[in-house]
């Protein structure tokens, strides 16, 4: 059965084509009554609109590029890319824009990408998960391609961005293990040639300055946002540091491998060693204890990122939008607090 055409669901609304195309094409110079003719015909007919002809007049592609700098082991293997992805697509659902999920891993790919994303393929690009200064988000402005960037841009890109407040929430999470009477507080940083990863050692820094201690790179590690990463760096600070009494990781991921070293070394947590995470992802309920964990809300990131690329490419301007979002700390066995509860 061949799809319906704009004229059959003109006559079923008694309207002209150009009014059924104006409607089909978003536009708001429609009469409500003459809107609801047509939007009935449609469900009537199940009209579905032609999406290469709209994209000839519209000069839109309702598809939205989405660009992971990472390897494909850790996207799939973290679940705060699920968690943004999940956001972005809900975000883009309401507007019927389609994503196109494109994965950098290389020089060669990132080029490849932006070949494409310059190509007339997508009508906006979100970027997140960045290293170092990435020139890619500059090359897309530049092109005239509408970006909005997940966290901090590299440095002197003017681009629009969604990030959390990351100093915030590592100083609550260290001011906390301070208050429980931890001396000997390490960090286990993310890789540092990213935004979020220096801002949330600057938060830690900051809080132990703060409660009138001095700062010691003895108790900072990198774990690279891995679990493996996590548990390497725990290792490497046990051997550097014995009489470490609490640890902030800067992902839920790096915290879960600091159990696993801790509980390998003989230490027993939160009596010994006392361990708060970051991301409240469902990594934190799964670890034994539960962890304490600043929690941030991927999805609700992804939502502003979907949010701020369609207010861009709406206005078609060259103001730069930014989102800060909250975070909370949430206080769980890892740092003594109550038991989870089973649902």
């Amino acid at each position: 059965m061949s799809n319906p055409t704009l004229e059959a669901v003109a006559r079923a609304a008694g309207v002209s084509r150009a009014t059924v195309s104006r409607v089909v094409n978003g536009s708001p110079k429609i009469k409500t009554e003459s809107r609801r003719s047509v939007e009935r015909a449609i469900a009537e007919l199940g009209y579905v609109p032609n999406r290469a002809a709209r994209a000839l007049v519209t000069r839109r592609n309702e598809s939205i590029g989405v660009v992971i700098a990472e390897p494909t082991g850790r996207i799939f293997g973290d679940p705060y890319f699920a968690e943004v992805l999940r956001g972005i697509s809900v975000g883009l659902a309401a507007r019927e824009q389609a994503l196109v999920l494109v994965m950098s891993q290389s020089p060669e790919e990132e080029r490849r990408a932006a070949r494409y994303l310059t190509g007339g393929h997508v009508d906006g690009v979100i970027l997140f998960s960045l290293h170092g200064d990435d020139p890619l988000p500059e090359h897309l402005k530049s092109h005239g391609v509408p970006v909005v960037v997940g966290g901090e841009p590299p440095h002197g890109a003017r681009v629009s961005y969604v990030d959390i407040d990351n100093i915030g929430g590592a100083i609550s999470a260290v001011n906390h293990l301070i208050s429980l009477g931890r001396t000997r507080i390490a960090t286990i940083t993310g890789t540092l040639d990213m935004p979020a990863a220096v801002t949330r050692r600057r938060g830690y820094r900051e809080a132990i300055r703060a409660a009138g201690r001095t700062t010691d790179t003895n108790l900072e590690e990198s774990g690279g946002f891995s679990r493996e990463g996590g548990q390497h760096a725990m290792e490497i600070l046990l051997q550097r540091c014995p009489d470490i009494d609490a640890v902030f990781a800067a992902s839920d991921l790096m915290a879960a491998g600091a159990l696993s070293a801790l509980y390998a070394a003989g230490r027993t947590v939160p009596e010994d060693v006392a361990v708060v995470g970051f991301d409240d992802s469902i990594i934190a309920l799964s670890t034994q204890p539960a962890l304490s964990s600043v929690r941030q809300s991927m999805e609700v990131t992804g939502r502003e990122l979907a949010n701020v690329l369609l207010q861009t490419i709406d206005a078609r301007d060259q103001i730069v939008r930014h989102v800060i979002l909250e975070t909370e700390l949430i206080v769980r066995q890892s740092t003594g607090g109550p038991p989870t509860r089973k649902s």
